[in-house]
């Protein structure tokens, strides 16, 4: 009797401690064949990669191998990116893997399926903005983070030309003030402060000049208001100007122009305002939204094909108040048990189980300065404001609650201790 086979696409959060719960209790036992499928060798929790830009976090000391991974839990992994869903046959076809030169070093493929499941996350929405797709830096993948702070540290690097004058000031500008904006703001004040520490820079924070613009009337518009003006106050103690209600209408090498005419100078520009799911879903014949986002049932089942699952930010999930679930991590980390227990009815012949969002609250680290947040308080929806050394516990729990979800308690706590030692030993920034 041939085995079923699920396929994961999409080595995400939620995509990867979906695989690792099913290889666990599934794969293991030879009962189901489980597959993740990515286009990348590594996995790197996304919420992170404000800190791999700047270099607060070392993305090769804290990155996970699929491919060794894969061995210790019960799964199996393909590199390989989705090109094409044949439903009829369930049959994916992944386009060739090629390497830095253009050269293919894996040919087209095709892998069969019994259930799939989407978990390809999101990308930047840039809404058509002339000049960004050519001159901003996102933050969607490591690769984009190590580029930016590439970029970064050769800019600190070019204001240590003694021409330039004692009063240079490096200018940044962040479209966008969300969690991904708002903590790369304050990331890069703690960037140039370690660099002058290392002697990689003169200009200290006061040279830094930081931009951080918002289209609507405050930053962090999608958390509730008191952690919006708490993060505010933060950020201008910092000395981060901000632009509240400030449309972009085109960006250029050197420069961000906005509704209102006016004109910011820049030597970095980075894109962080809004997100949608990739393009190439809306090709693939199943139901999206006009952000590319795949309409499922509140069981994470397509409303199309009962073969096909989607989660994380990739899925619209129906709620019962006529909204849909937010594109956050918490939402994909709360799915993987719902969407478990519903791949292993769907093999079973049983009934399938809703999927209900649970707020838990909103957490924005700004760097070593401070964190501030909110936590959901049961099931009265009461939230309870943090701040401080409790704010970071609790920021700083969200990631090790995913370390032990694919990695297991044991070994997380080692991680756990080898991270103090290495904070120990190295220094406290990629300089390199």
């Amino acid at each position: 009797m041939d085995v079923p086979r699920i396929v994961v696409v999409g080595g995400g959060a939620g995509g990867l401690e979906l695989v690792t719960r099913l290889g666990r209790k599934l794969g293991k036992r030879k009962r189901v064949e489980i597959v993740l499928v990515d286009r990348n060798a590594t996995h790197i929790w996304k919420p992170l990669l404000h800190e791999v830009a700047t270099g607060a976090l070392d993305s090769g000391l804290d990155e996970i191998s699929y491919q060794g991974h894969s061995a210790a839990h019960g799964y199996r992994f393909q590199r390989g990116t989705l090109c094409n869903i044949d439903r009829n046959a369930h049959i994916l076809t992944l386009a060739p893997v090629l390497d830095d030169e253009g050269n293919e070093v894996l040919p087209s493929r095709s892998l069969g399926y019994d259930l799939l499941v989407l978990a390809l996350g999101s990308v930047s929405n840039d809404f058509g903005t002339p000049g960004v797709d050519e001159h901003c830096h996102f933050l969607d993948s490591p690769q984009q983070a190590e580029a930016f702070r590439r970029d970064m540290l050769n800019t600190f690097l070019r204001y240590n030309n003694p021409q330039r004058g004692e009063h240079a000031r490096m200018v940044v500008g962040i479209v966008g003030a969300g969690a991904t904006g708002v903590e790369l703001a304050a990331e890069l004040h703690e960037a140039s402060r370690m660099l002058q520490s290392y002697g990689v820079t003169h200009l200290d924070s006061d040279h830094l000049e930081v931009h951080l613009i918002e289209a609507a009337p405050r930053i962090l518009p999608a958390l509730p208001e008191r952690i919006s003006q708490a993060v505010q106050q933060e950020l201008e103690g910092l000395g981060v100007r901000l632009h509240p209600s400030t449309r972009v209408t085109r960006v250029e090498a050197a420069a961000i122009h906005t509704s209102d005419g006016g004109r910011i100078d820049t030597d970095l520009g980075v894109w962080a305002a809004g997100i949608k799911a990739p393009p190439f879903l809306s090709e693939l014949g199943l139901p999206t939204e006009s952000n590319h986002r795949l309409k499922v049932h509140d069981t994470l089942q397509s409303t199309e094909d009962p073969h096909v699952f989607a989660m994380g930010d990739c899925a619209s999930c129906p709620q019962q108040d006529g909204s849909t679930v937010p594109p956050r991590a918490q939402a994909a980390h709360q799915q993987v048990s719902t969407l478990y227990r519903n791949l292993r009815a769907q093999l079973d012949g049983r009934p399938l189980k809703p999927f209900v969002y649970r707020d838990r609250g909103s957490l924005i680290s700004l760097a070593h300065f401070e964190a501030v947040g909110s936590l959901m308080r049961g099931a009265s929806a009461r939230s309870l404001f943090i701040e401080g050394h409790l704010a970071k516990f609790f920021y700083a729990s969200l990631y090790r609650m995913h370390q032990r979800a694919i990695h297991g308690t044991l070994k997380m706590s080692l991680i756990v201790v080898v991270d103090g030692i290495n904070r120990f030993l190295k220094p406290r920034m990629k300089l390199h």
